[in-house]
């Protein structure tokens, strides 16, 4: 059997016809040269801010310091995304572990085969709630993680306060 020709082909193909009253325009927008990414935005002055996220992204390392302590990030260093999909999973499992009493970001630490986690919470639950939960959080990380994970919890009266936007 032949292979089908070019004019087979294309007379196979249906007619595409154009569209009528059928305009083309070029939409084009002006560039927004402001990053607007973990910022807060300021409104009236009623919303309470932690000192995190008072401070904009560029000034890491100028007025605040990282969130997440580890050598991932050094050159030649492998699985740094792999930290990094990590981070997210522990701070999402803190933040359901302990829910609504997280008054401010968490502190993840890494020290070579030990995780240390650094959290400061609002006086919410009993003590004995608490005392099992961080119990239960710490087992179940160290089981995931197959790594001693230790839990460096600060309690406070209610959320800190940085300053109102």
């Amino acid at each position: 059997m032949a292979a089908p020709t070019a004019a087979r082909v294309l007379r196979a193909v249906p007619c595409i016809r154009p569209v009528p009253d059928a305009i083309r325009h070029l939409h084009t927008t002006p560039a927004c040269l402001k990053t607007q990414a973990a910022r807060v935005r300021v409104g009236k002055g009623d919303k309470p801010v932690t000192y995190e996220k008072a401070h904009a992204p560029h000034y890491i390392a100028h007025r605040k310091g990282w969130l997440s302590l580890h050598t991932g990030n050094l050159a030649g260093e492998l699985g740094a995304a792999e930290r990094a999909v990590e981070d997210a999973f522990l701070r999402r499992f803190l933040y359901g572990t302990f829910p609504g009493i997280l008054a401010d970001e968490a502190v993840l630490k890494r020290r070579a085969n030990l995780l240390v986690i650094c959290a400061v919470l609002a006086r919410g639950l009993a003590p004995a709630k608490l005392y099992f939960l961080v119990g239960y959080a710490e087992t179940l990380l160290s089981h995931f993680y197959k790594c001693p994970v230790r839990l460096e919890l600060q309690t406070v009266p209610a959320k800190v306060v940085y300053k109102y936007l």
